[in-house]
């Protein structure tokens, strides 16, 4: 017997969207590609809004 619920379950949708920063793990912040630090970046946060680490929980903000 198939539980209920698995008639109506989706996989979820992947987004193709590519971040304008990575993770660096030496200095625990999201950096962009010419090594500047992700939050002190006035127009990407503009932009996005913030720059939530992938690093861990996608609650961890980097500002």
């Amino acid at each position: 017997m198939q539980p209920f619920a698995l008639n109506y379950a989706r996989p979820a949708v992947e987004l193709a969207v590519a971040t304008p920063y990575a993770y660096d793990s030496g200095l625990q912040l999201n950096v962009l590609g010419d090594g500047r630090i992700a939050a002190s970046d006035h127009a990407l946060l503009r932009e996005l809004g913030t720059t939530t680490s992938t690093a861990g929980s996608k609650t961890h903000f980097d500002d």
